[in-house]
């Protein structure tokens, strides 16, 4: 089950750090969490993945690996090469996986939350690996027609606020994590 979060709603934020935080509170503390942030700077409705990892990259959480940002973004051409090293690098991991996507009309500005993979590309008919354990994509224009010249004429500030929206709460969500986390290995150690 999907949660939809309006990004022009007062608290948006909150709710989407609940959203993220009823399906990552029972990952095992010895996973790292990684945020795949999917998404190239050259297209404006597709920058939103790395804008979430511009922002989150510099709140530095612990146990916390984020994944494409601005200067270093993780798209089709280098997304199957970025999967590999992750599982090398961290085998143990949970994978929340950031992209934007195009819907309908009525449902443009709002952010999805959901369990499972998402498929980087598909509004584009690129054949790309599915990739997440839990999801979070923000619908930042309609589909159906043209759709690589539809996200590349999608609106900079609805980007930027559900890129805001998304890294702050996310932030939220993850920082809760990591003092259970430390609550949790303080209990252990006396």
């Amino acid at each position: 089950m999907k949660d939809y979060i309006d990004v022009h709603k007062r608290g948006a934020a909150y709710d989407l750090s609940r959203a993220v935080n009823k399906r990552i509170s029972s990952i095992p503390f010895e996973k790292t969490i990684i945020v795949l942030c999917i998404g190239t700077d050259r297209s404006t409705g597709d920058s939103l993945g790395p804008l979430v990892g511009y922002r989150l990259g510099k709140y530095k959480l612990p146990y916390i690996r984020v994944v494409g940002n601005l200067e270093w973004p993780v798209h089709a051409a280098n997304l199957a090469q970025s999967l590999e090293r992750i599982r090398k690098e961290i085998p143990y991991h949970y994978i929340i996986a950031i992209d934007a996507c195009l819907g309908m009309p009525g449902h443009i500005g709002r952010i999805t939350v959901g369990n499972g993979p998402i498929r980087p590309g598909a509004g584009l008919k690129k054949d790309l690996p599915e990739t997440g354990d839990m999801h979070v994509t923000g619908i930042v224009n309609h589909g159906g027609w043209m759709e690589f010249m539809v996200l590349q004429n999608t609106r900079l500030s609805l980007v930027m606020k559900m890129a805001e929206t998304i890294a702050d709460g996310l932030h939220h969500a993850l920082w809760k994590y990591n003092r259970s986390r430390t609550e949790y290995l303080n209990r252990s150690i006396r």
